[in-house]
């Protein structure tokens, strides 16, 4: 009897395809044969061949859908039957030695493929079933690719998946593609498409049928499982769901923190590299997770902290650098130490053996990712290969990075375990800020291009691209391509990214990576007012997209008004690599926070001693309100910092005038060279005690400048016990000591530097006069200088004064002299109390409660600062 409808059975290895519009069509291929698996790939297009002809449905066919029968179908259907029932020929069509059996209906489920429709985009369950959505305005073919739970491995996923064509007259909407499959399972079903279109490369296609790509809309992906896997590099990453989870419990009593952005005292941190380490001392199936971030929240309590902002936590690949066959060179390369019997003659007090693995432990304290090769009497080979542990190469906008997960757990889990860290990192009234990049993906450029989603969906809507030069990618962001961020549908897919991880994660906030990018129109010109930052018409319509609005009244959906992001803290990346520099100048509409680079870059020579500064430093410190002060903006709209996480740690800042960056294999040429840094009379590493002191002296006054300035500090990770790179401040590649948390140096350190930043941190928190709501006006600040145009000056004391008579004295001491101030009269019925004196040992460096004894004139040492409060 002939079947109408379109079915598909699928069993262990076999697969059975549908083919001929609504014909179905069974192919088992023997799991003995080598080609087995490849049996059903493209059999029904050799099918065709044979026959001379094509079977797209005609309008027969299409009749017999409808339940009319047809003498034309029965006949080719008859035709199909009798090749497919010839053994022989199945093998000569497909490769397959053995064909078991032909039209016979296994033990699997029965699925049945519907038209579908176009919205939600992504995976999401139906009435009638599993929809599949994807948009490609450019595309000509789409073909959805499954693996079933049963059929197969990772490895074999492309070989193994069932194909399903959809028809542009059935399966399309507009611009949208779309499926619908009744009888998937509920879970643990990994999904991909392939997509065809113009192979015109001026035109800004870049459509290549063989790979099957990740839905840009998928909310979980698989990929490898354990992070930094080199044995699984070249594993595929493709869409996953879970239809079957309960929804995760957020506790009766959960509530989100809502801290007011003028009291936030942010810590940037990379959510591997936190607990990586062995010395964190966690469990080895926790480390570098999102539950090793759990256990781990003492820590940032007793700090002080109470805002953690995440390097990328999107779905990367931090094995890209390596598994490209055009991979630069530099990325993963081998040195060679031959005639090691003379190098060793030093070492003749221990083994050859003994001799190599010191050798080996050199290379990992400076930052090389070491995978011994070789190693005799005669030479020693070492691998140095470089895996991306900061997560700035993103792959897929929703999904959380599932290599995070605890113990090779995958997707499902990761995302699991993420709420979980969110509830508990909640529950300790810390909130979670995401480091988000939008500006540009994994997928490289056009000379070396690693295409796994965007690039062959469609090339031309998903990046910005010169038709000047043949269509070729900008690269505003440095990594080859460029997001189409204000294409009206590349805004959309942000916008739904931003609000996923609002609603579903309960994250308070984002960090936009390389801001300015948003900044900029389709063909990469700067825009006044980009759509996607402020205002955002609606304009996908149901039967295409377009740039024209549905309506003459702009609706505010962009990310400055957008409702679901209404409560988030969004903060800017002022700049990109194509030079549009916008700090202070960002399209905010009062909403937008900004990294203040020049904040940064003030602090740093002022601290070190450059002349000409002090005015400039006063600015920042007192909220850059020659930035900020606009419109209805306010101090802490500026987020100051010292140190993030490109550039050098505090500690390599006092100890390194130039940068180190022979570990990242680029000969020197990455990472910036205007650091502003001084390494204090030494280059690098020394026991000269008084370098020593001079360096923890510096990196102290750091600290209480940030902590005192109006604005809302950020911190980096492990500056709170002094982190070093040796000096690399380009350390991205390095999965390895160089990033990772190191707990025992914590420990070292608790007693003195630690003590200090944790207390300058509470003493700013417990201090309103330090986090205004309004910029300070002349009533709230004496400056006690007269000298603002000397040049040579390198001193500045100021009062902050309160209503209530708290008044904070601040002097700051950049000269290599000591200077004696002269200390204001404090208020009445109040006297000084001294809490901070850089130049002081722990733990007089720091007394919360103050030491009384202040008089009338306090000398003040080199490079030191000073904090006093009046206090009853």
């Amino acid at each position: 009897m002939l079947r109408h409808s379109t079915t598909l059975w699928s069993n262990g290895n076999s697969a059975l395809v549908p083919a001929l519009g609504a014909l179905p069509a069974i192919v088992r291929c023997s799991s003995a044969s080598s080609g087995g698996k490849g049996c059903q790939r493209g059999v029904f297009s050799k099918v065709r061949r044979e026959f001379g002809g094509s079977f797209r449905m005609s309008s027969s066919m299409q009749a017999a859908r409808a339940g009319e029968q047809s003498v034309v179908v029965e006949n080719l259907y008859n035709k199909l039957i009798s090749i497919v029932s010839n053994g022989e020929l199945m093998a000569r069509l497909c490769g397959c030695a053995i064909l078991e059996q032909a039209f016979q209906k296994s033990e699997g489920p029965l699925l049945k493929v519907l038209q579908g429709q176009s919205h939600p985009l992504g995976v999401s369950e139906a009435e009638t079933g599993t929809n599949f959505a994807i948009f490609s305005q450019n595309a000509t073919a789409v073909t959805l690719c499954l693996s079933l739970p049963e059929s197969g491995t990772n490895s074999t996923l492309e070989e193994g998946m069932v194909e399903l064509s959809l028809d542009s007259q059935i399966n399309k909407t507009g611009d949208i593609w779309h499926i619908c499959v009744e009888g998937l399972p509920r879970s643990n079903v990994l999904y991909g498409y392939r997509v065809d279109g113009p192979r015109d490369w001026r035109e800004g296609h870049r459509f290549d049928y063989k790979n099957v790509l990740l839905d840009p809309y998928a909310k979980l992906v698989e990929g490898r499982r354990v992070f930094g896997d080199a044995s699984n590099k070249m594993s595929k990453c493709f869409g996953t769901y879970d239809f079957d989870g309960l929804p995760f419990e957020w506790g009766e009593n959960y509530e989100l923190p809502n801290i007011h952005e003028k009291d936030l005292v942010l810590y940037e941190m990379n959510v591997r590299a936190f607990t990586a380490d062995d010395s964190s001392g966690l469990d080895p199936h926790i480390r570098g997770s999102y539950l090793g971030m759990i256990e781990k929240i003492p820590h940032l309590l007793e700090l002080g902290v109470n805002a953690v902002e995440l390097l990328p936590v999107f779905e990367f690949d931090e094995m890209e650098l390596q598994r490209r066959p055009n991979a630069r060179e530099h990325l993963c390369w081998k040195f060679h130490v031959v005639d090691v019997e003379a190098l060793y003659l030093g070492f003749l007090l221990v083994t050859f053996e003994q001799w190599a693995k010191r050798v080996l432990s050199i290379l990992l304290v400076k930052g090389l990712h070491v995978l011994p090769e070789k190693l005799t009497s005669a030479a020693l080979s070492v691998m140095v290969c470089k895996i991306n542990t900061w997560g700035y190469s993103t792959i897929n906008f929703f999904a959380p990075m599932s290599r995070y997960a605890s113990n090779g757990g995958g997707p499902i889990n990761a995302s699991q375990e993420f709420k979980q860290m969110v509830k508990a990192f909640h529950d300790a009234g810390i909130e979670i800020i995401l480091d988000v990049v939008y500006n540009h993906t994994n997928e490289a450029d056009d000379e070396h291009p690693y295409t796994t989603s965007f690039r062959g969906i469609d090339n031309k809507v998903y990046y910005m691209m010169d038709f000047q030069q043949n269509a070729q990618l900008l690269n505003f962001s440095g990594c080859g391509n460029t997001l189409n961020c204000n294409h009206p549908v590349v805004m959309e897919l942000i916008l739904d990214s931003l609000r996923h991880w609002v609603t579903e994660y309960h994250v308070d906030g984002f960090r936009f990576d390389l801001a300015s990018v948003l900044c900029r129109g389709t063909d990469g010109s700067p825009l006044s007012a980009p759509p996607l930052i402020r205002v955002f018409v609606t304009t996908i319509c149901p039967d295409r997209s377009t740039e024209r609005p549905l309506c003459e009244k702009p609706k505010y959906r962009a990310i400055a008004k957008d409702s679901v992001l209404s409560r988030c803290k969004i903060i800017a990346e002022p700049w990109d690599c194509g030079g549009l520099y916008l700090v202070g100048k960002f399209p905010n509409w009062d909403r937008w926070a900004e990294w203040n680079g020049i904040y940064r870059d003030d602090i740093r020579k002022f601290i070190k001693g450059d002349p000409g500064m002090k005015g400039s430093f006063a600015t920042r410190i007192s909220g850059s309100a020659d930035l900020y002060r606009v419109n209805k903006r306010k101090p802490y709209h500026g987020i100051n910092f010292v140190i993030a996480h490109d550039g050098f740690t505090l500690y390599d800042l006092v100890s390194y005038n130039y940068k180190h960056n022979d570990a990242n294999g680029e000969g020197g040429n990455d990472g910036s060279n205007d650091n502003f840094s001084w390494n204090c009379g030494f280059e690098g590493e020394t026991e000269d005690p008084n370098i020593q002191a001079l360096r923890a002296r510096q990196m102290k006054n750091f600290q209480v400048a940030l902590m005192i300035s109006q604005g809302t500090p950020m911190m980096l990770m492990g500056d709170e016990y002094g982190h070093t790179r040796s000096g690399n401040n380009n350390s991205y590649g390095h999965d390895n000591a160089l990033n990772n948390f190191q707990w025992g140096r914590l420990k070292d350190k608790k007693g003195n530097h630690f003590r200090f930043f944790s207390e300058m941190i509470k003493f700013r928190r417990s201090r309103h006069i330090f986090a205004r709501e309004n910029f300070i006006d002349k009533n709230e600040v004496t400056w006690h200088e007269d000298n603002w145009e000397n040049y040579e000056s390198k001193f500045l004391a100021f009062t902050l004064h309160e209503d209530n008579g708290g008044h904070i004295y601040v002097a700051f001491n950049a000269h290599d002299y000591f200077v004696e101030a002269c200390i204001p009269s404090p208020p009445q019925g109040r006297q000084w109390f001294r809490v901070v004196d850089t130049n002081l040992e722990s733990p007089n460096d720091i007394i919360p409660e103050g030491a009384p004894g202040i008089k009338e004139t306090y000398n003040l040492a080199p490079y030191s600062c000073i904090v006093l409060e009046a206090k009853p």
